[in-house]
């Protein structure tokens, strides 16, 4: 088999799988993934706040897919308004970010290998550092766990479609949460809550709606030269 072709099989192997996990029978096989997409939203805005010059405390993911991140911003990079902004970018950007990556390093077996344990290293990072739900912590360690079964199996192949697996699953969630790009408020607990889009907006310029297309734009462009990236010669 050529190169080209494997190229091909193997992303459609990964995409099919992506696909297989949208179908309303197989909720409970989507559920974890759901949490996972949460831990990529949430991670982004606490490591956005540490390079804006913050604090990311901790973060929080609860059993019905939702989460929090908590951190602190200061003045010390940017302003403070645009410190918040930024943060609240980060953690719309920073499953597509993420996801391009994993997807352009499913290039080179080589290169995936190393993002699979990068991947595992920052999972349990969070968890000594960051995670502080139960919930969460159990999902995160069941990842943690399955992935280094997987480095241990020591088959290139299933290495390559599980980091492909997981750009796809990074970039797209940013779609299937396509509601909440648009969404200005939302009720957490009881209790009223602006959205990201909404922070951005009320810390920088524009409306949430003009944000969240922006957002959707960009993680369209993530999607197809990472994609294309991974296909080129």
């Amino acid at each position: 088999m050529n190169s080209k072709k494997l190229d091909y099989t193997i992303l459609s192997i990964a995409a099919g799988i992506f696909l297989l996990l949208q179908l309303p029978d197989l909720a409970h096989l989507q559920y974890p993934f759901r949490l996972l997409g949460t831990w990529f939203h949430e991670m982004g805005h606490g490591l956005t706040a540490i390079l804006v010059g913050g604090e990311f405390k901790y973060l929080e993911i609860y059993q019905n897919g939702g989460g929090v991140a908590y951190s602190t911003v200061t003045n010390r990079f940017f302003s403070i308004s645009i410190a918040r902004a930024l943060t609240a970018a980060g953690g719309l950007l920073g499953p597509a970010i993420a996801g391009a990556i994993l997807i352009i390093s499913a290039k080179s077996i080589k290169y995936a290998s190393i993002l699979l344990k990068i991947l595992t290293g920052v999972i349990i990072l969070s968890l000594l550092l960051w995670i502080r739900s139960t919930w969460g912590i159990i999902i995160l360690t069941a990842f943690a766990v399955g992935f280094i079964i997987i480095m241990f199996l020591k088959n290139k192949k299933i290495e390559t479609i599980t980091v492909l697996f997981l750009g796809l699953q990074c970039i797209l969630s940013t779609f299937l949460q396509f509601n909440y790009l648009f969404t200005k408020q939302f009720e957490r607990h009881g209790a009223i809550m602006t959205s990201d889009t909404e922070n951005i907006a009320a810390n920088s310029f524009g409306t949430y709606w003009m944000w969240g297309l922006i957002i959707f734009i960009i993680s369209g462009v993530l999607l197809w030269k990472s994609i294309r990236f991974y296909f080129s010669k």
